[in-house]
């Protein structure tokens, strides 16, 4: 009985393993690509154990399961983080997802036996009359998806609903557990704020909805590297970017984030005086990255190294690739590896 119990399980786990490939990859024709000529912005690479391969997750028009289409994200692996196999498909924005626009900065976490894809999905429904000089006023936020398997198929939770306030312009939401609570971290946009922050909201255990005010960590201003820029009419805004949380060998908290120095996207260190994600929060002086490229993360090699991912250049708009460093954890701070 046993055996036939385990043939059984065997044939269903290899269906639906044939069945998440279909759906990731007979949409696009699959090639090996270097990374110096894979166009993408807001890269994030999550090194997957299982298949002992690394993935790269980002943004892209796809085809749903009916031919039409839509939003999306696909992945590419790799065994050397140099060459690239892809596109496949793991993700397809719903018909009826209440905001159903372009994805942006799409992310996975493995978290308690799933796999979570935070995307920020964009609406072309203005609830708000535009500002001279600035971008329209459209809702924008942070949504989850789940799946079994880390190359999808990412579904969305009951409710189609951003996880993020409907009432924020919010995006680049990641996540972060404290203490066996998990936690949303993401950005308000300067568009709606004029002077971006961080926020954090909790969630539930199973990641389905969100628990409870979100609770602001800092503003971009708080930075003095972060310049802002001037506008028209005369007013500085401050971006907000490509959040990204990280524990040293030491203990410190460290959250990396994106804005702009002078004109260039780069790369900053905000460091939590208490060690706990409500902080609070201060800059470190010296930037991660600061040659126009920006909204990063953070993974290990299956050798231990920790590395960092970004895009650059951040304009101009085509030129965007995804950049690899090996970063050095000095246990105060985090630098490039010469």
């Amino acid at each position: 009985m046993q055996k036939k119990r385990y043939f059984i399980g065997l044939i269903i786990f290899t269906i639906s393993c044939l069945l998440s490939g279909l759906y990731a990859s007979a949409q696009e024709k699959v090639s090996k690509v270097h990374i110096k000529d894979l166009y993408v912005r807001d890269p994030y690479i999550l090194a997957d154990q299982q298949n002992h391969s690394y993935i790269l997750y980002k943004s892209a028009p796809v085809k749903d399961k009916q031919g039409a289409e839509v939003s999306g994200v696909v992945a590419y692996r790799s065994k050397d983080l140099a060459y690239w196999e892809g596109p496949y498909v793991v993700y397809a924005t719903p018909q009826d997802n209440w905001i159903k626009g372009a994805v942006w900065a799409p992310e996975v976490h493995s978290y308690q036996g799933k796999y979570y894809l935070f995307a920020t999905l964009n609406s072309d429904i203005e609830w708000k009359l535009q500002r001279e000089g600035f971008p329209k006023y459209t809702f924008r936020g942070t949504q989850l998806f789940y799946a079994d398997n880390p190359m999808g198929p990412f579904l969305p939770f009951e409710e189609k609903l951003p996880h993020t306030p409907m009432d924020r312009m919010a995006l680049d939401g990641t996540l972060w557990v404290e203490n066996g609570i998990p936690y949303l971290i993401y950005c308000h946009e300067w568009v709606q704020i004029e002077d971006g922050t961080l926020e954090l909201v909790q969630l539930e255990r199973d990641l389905s909805k969100t628990v409870g005010p979100s609770l602001t960590l800092f503003h971009a201003s708080s930075a003095p590297w972060s310049t802002g820029s001037r506008h028209a009419d005369g007013t500085l805004t401050y971006v907000t970017d490509g959040c990204f949380l990280y524990r040293t060998r030491t203990g410190k908290l460290l959250m990396i984030w994106s804005s702009f120095k002078a004109g260039s996207y780069a790369i900053g260190i905000a460091e939590s005086t208490t060690g706990k994600l409500t902080g609070p929060w201060i800059q470190q002086e010296k930037l991660l990255f600061d040659q126009n490229g920006g909204h990063g993360m953070l993974f290990k090699t299956f050798d231990g190294r920790l590395m960092l991912t970004f895009h650059s250049p951040n304009s101009p708009s085509g030129e965007e690739r995804a950049k690899i460093y090996e970063v050095i954890d000095t246990g105060n701070t985090l630098v490039l590896k010469d």
